[in-house]
């Protein structure tokens, strides 16, 4: 038997991933199968038979005759079979039972009761029946399969392709030769599309793919004069990311203040952290949900990016640091032609690279349910005419060039703090002609110290 003075050594996981029961309610079977359930479906997690709603250990009296009664009904209750571990413990020298069911294999597990079938699942710290969504992203799981990997019933044939192989061309400099790429690239199977082929063809083939933007005027959704400004956009996924960062960029501003050499410039919101969490947004997105779409909602002291689903694994992120989130992807087979595409990588760092982005004292807002994960990025000149806050962006990212001139320092300096600006912005910014500022950056380039990412209308400049 473990022996341990407190709960803590077992408590280490949060709060959805445990539950305290008094006692054993064999009357009331539900009253805990769901939890299993629920965890079996899940990320796992632990049941503590013998402690009260407060954490206070009160007992139980009959280990061994509770434990075979806990078998006994999971058994009759749970289906498919479930593997779980019963495990008996000293803690205030009152003997506890702890019921450690694992992330299952085999989902979605059901409990049998009262004439009903119900799976269930975890949201914040309580057991709730899944809704047909989430029951049908068990059941995927328990076939191995994700959504993006299906067949989506449409014909190669019908559909064309342009904008993706253009997009392939210029980020690669390879050419999509044949059929067999897409189908190598798990776009497609038996010359039928599937849902990640069909997201990214230029016909508007899955009607989820759609982003609805906002600019709020004021800070909610509630103010007098409510919107500025609204957009709608759908269809290919290039297409949105290019649509959407046009929104973004439109109904934000850039401060700007003059500096010695030029004009030092203030966005409201780092380019990296939009950047990031839209690509974010759509490549981990439950398709699941019909009549879904992601939402960017800008208001004057932030910006918002929802999107359907929650976490991958279950677990509530405002939970978590984003240091010890794993690299989950709902939607492998989507994240896997985007990182060919270079807009993501495959190490899933985008979360980390959105906080990086902004400065040390100010951190962005992360929040999920079982329905929707938000980003909120704060917008660094709201309520501030001096721009200080930007001071430390622009601090922040300075970049120090070894055996480069003063003209090649100011272009690297200025495309750090503002990724997608242009050669004439440039230009104006160190007080140099066209150019003279394009033959710069071809030797920037040459030399490795810069280069282009993406096309010359949306694309970025990423100083190595």
């Amino acid at each position: 038997m473990a022996q341990e003075r407190n709960l803590n050594k077992y408590l280490m996981a949060e709060a959805t991933e445990y539950e305290f029961k008094s006692a054993l309610e064999i009357g009331k079977p539900k009253s805990w199968l769901k939890t299993v359930s629920a965890f079996a479906n899940g990320v796992g997690g632990s049941i503590y038979f013998g402690v009260d709603d407060s954490g206070n250990p009160v007992g139980i009296k009959d280990i061994r005759g509770t434990s075979d009664k806990i078998s006994e009904i999971i058994k009759e209750r749970i289906e498919p079979s479930l593997t779980f571990v019963l495990e008996p413990i000293a803690v205030n020298e009152v003997e506890i039972l702890r019921l450690k069911v694992p992330n299952g294999a085999n989902t979605p597990y059901y409990y049998f009761g009262d004439g009903n079938r119900i799976a269930f699942y975890r949201s914040g710290n309580q057991s709730v029946p899944a809704t047909a969504d989430i029951l049908f992203e068990f059941t995927l799981k328990g076939k191995r399969q994700t959504f993006d990997s299906l067949d989506s019933g449409l014909s190669f044939a019908d559909y064309s392709f342009t904008l993706f192989e253009a997009t392939y061309k210029e980020k690669t400099g390879l050419k999509i030769d044949s059929a067999k790429d897409y189908f190598s690239f798990g776009m497609a199977m038996d010359n039928k599309l599937t849902y990640a082929g069909a997201l990214f063809a230029d016909q508007y083939a899955v009607y989820q793919s759609r982003i609805f933007c906002t600019r709020w005027n004021g800070l909610t959704k509630t103010s007098k004069f409510e919107a500025d400004n609204d957009a709608e956009f759908e269809g290919n996924a290039i297409k949105l990311m290019d649509s959407a960062l046009g929104f973004v960029r439109n109904n934000s501003s850039v401060k700007w203040h003059k500096t010695g050499s030029g004009r030092a410039e203030f966005p409201d919101y780092p380019q990296e952290a939009v950047y990031e969490a839209l690509v974010n947004a759509i490549v981990h997105r439950d398709y699941v949900i019909k009549g879904s779409e992601i939402h960017i909602d800008i208001y004057d002291d932030r910006l918002e990016i929802v999107s359907p689903g929650g976490m991958a694994d279950g677990k509530r992120i405002q939970d978590m640091t984003i240091e010890s989130i794993a690299s989950v992807r709902r939607n492998p087979v989507l994240c896997d032609v985007m990182h060919r595409l270079k807009f993501m990588e495959r190490r899933g760092s985008g979360l980390k690279k959105i906080v990086d982005a902004y400065p040390a004292d100010i951190t962005p807002e992360f929040k999920s349910t079982p329905q929707s994960f938000i980003v909120a990025l704060r917008n660094l000149n709201y309520g501030s005419q001096e721009n200080k806050p930007q001071d430390k962006v622009q601090n922040k990212v300075q970049i120090k060039c070894k055996n480069c001139t003063l003209d090649e320092q100011a272009i690297i300096e200025f495309i750090s703090k503002k990724p997608q600006t242009i050669q004439k912005e440039i230009a104006e910014a160190i007080g140099k002609s066209e150019r003279t500022v394009k033959a710069l950056m071809i030797g920037l380039q040459e030399k490795g110290i810069i280069e282009r990412d993406g096309s010359k209308k949306t694309g970025i400049w990423i100083v190595k």
